[in-house]
């Protein structure tokens, strides 16, 4: 026995079936937006397809796309995983309208669109300046700010009709208490706070402001800086002595050292002393071979004579006691003379063997010191044994020519 559905009732159970298989589309909606910076968030109850998982699609449009039948969709992010989706690149222009919408997807399975409207001039946050640098005066501080930027490192003033900057400014004492806060809202890039207090510290932080939209960004983290003032003449006048006493040790320094160093290297590359230190200390012990001039000066003469040259060992020793020869006559100071009948002018001294003892008598006789000294160098020229014999030098003052 069968039994007759209705029709509609088949067709309530599929179309409730299709509703419960439909995903949850995502909720709260959001742009995280600064200057030209846009970021769309949203969540998503991830409960309700327990471990499926889930990605999302994300498509924007122009306003003026809605009042076609078919508007044109285009598609920021496919099938992403994440609840966010960054459109900075999309380059949305700061004045326009655009309508934005977003997707889920579980396993084929798709959710709902949900929308959301955005307009970047009314809605995009401004940020803070992106550089304030600051340079003290005599009682004020000159300000440098820069505008703040797109996300292609261009100005804002470029999208926004009226920037401007509030700078909050204030006194700080030494033991770090907040004294004298005071506002400037100025729309220059350099402005200058004037009337300050010399030799003070002051800190300084900015902020942006839009008029149009009443937006009002963040401040700039807070940056201090001593005013200067007038220097005493005596501040002046020490700063000179001090840079000048320090030129002069600079140039001391370098000059003790320029000289060290030229003694260093005279020193090493010509030497004074020649010797070695241990040979100059026994230099007096070794004796010299070579002597000056001024110390051979020193010296008495000594004539070394050849054998056959002294005849004291062969003469007979009669001849000794034996007159002069003939045409020598002998005064009574030992000194001889010679007669020449062919020259009167010629004069000269003759010396043998046989009479040398008697000249040495008389020389000893007139020269006592020249005796003691001649007796011992002929008694040290003796002692040597070799083949040569010293013969004594019979000293020129003791012999005169004579005239006849």
């Amino acid at each position: 026995m069968f039994t007759v559905v209705p029709l509609f009732l088949l067709f309530g159970c599929l179309q409730f079936g299709a509703a419960e298989a439909e995903p949850n589309p995502p909720h709260n909606l959001d742009m995280i937006t600064l200057n030209t910076n846009y970021t769309l968030t949203w969540d998503w109850d991830q409960s309700s397809v327990g471990s499926d998982p889930v990605t999302f699609t994300v498509q924007y449009t122009g306003n003026h796309q809605l009042k076609k039948k078919t508007p044109r969709w285009n598609t920021a992010c496919r099938e992403t995983t994440g609840r966010s989706c960054d459109l900075t690149g999309f380059n949305l222009h700061y004045l326009g309208l655009y309508m934005l919408r977003v997707q889920a997807n579980v396993n084929g399975s798709l959710s709902v669109w949900e929308y959301k409207q955005f307009c970047p001039d009314k809605e995009a946050a401004i940020g803070p300046p992106s550089k304030v640098r600051l340079s003290a005066a005599v009682g004020a501080l000159d300000i440098v700010i820069t505008d703040p930027q797109t996300s292609s490192n261009s100005s804002m003033r470029e999208h926004l009709l009226k920037l401007s900057f509030q700078i909050h400014y204030w006194e700080q004492s030494e033991d770090g208490k907040v004294l004298n806060r005071n506002t400037l809202i100025t729309e220059s890039n350099m402005p200058t706070l004037s009337n300050l207090t010399p030799w003070t510290q002051y800190c300084v932080r900015v902020q942006s402001h839009c008029e149009y939209y009443n937006k009002t960004s963040s401040f700039t983290p807070p940056q201090c800086i001593q005013t200067e003032g007038v220097v005493p003449w005596w501040k002046i006048f020490l700063y000179f002595l001090s840079s000048l006493l320090l030129f002069f040790l600079v140039v001391l320094v370098f000059l003790y050292g320029g000289h060290q160093c030229f003694q260093f290297c005279k020193a090493t590359l010509f030497p004074g002393e020649k010797l070695p230190s241990p040979l100059k200390h026994h230099e007096i012990d070794y004796p010299c071979l070579l002597v000056s001039d001024s110390e051979l000066d020193l010296c008495d003469p000594v004539i070394i004579c050849a054998e056959s040259a002294i005849l004291e060992n062969n003469v007979d020793p009669a001849a000794d006691s034996a007159g002069p020869p003939v045409g020598l006559g002998q005064d009574s100071s030992g000194r001889h003379s010679r007669q020449n009948s062919s020259s009167s002018g010629d004069s000269g001294v003759y010396s043998a063997g046989g009479n040398s003892g008697a000249l040495q008598h008389n020389i000893a006789s007139t020269f006592p010191d020249v005796k003691r000294h001649f007796d011992s160098e002929q008694l040290k020229m003796l002692s040597m044994k070799s083949d040569f014999k010293v013969c004594p030098v019979i000293p020129d003052e003791g012999v005169v020519d004579m005239e006849v």
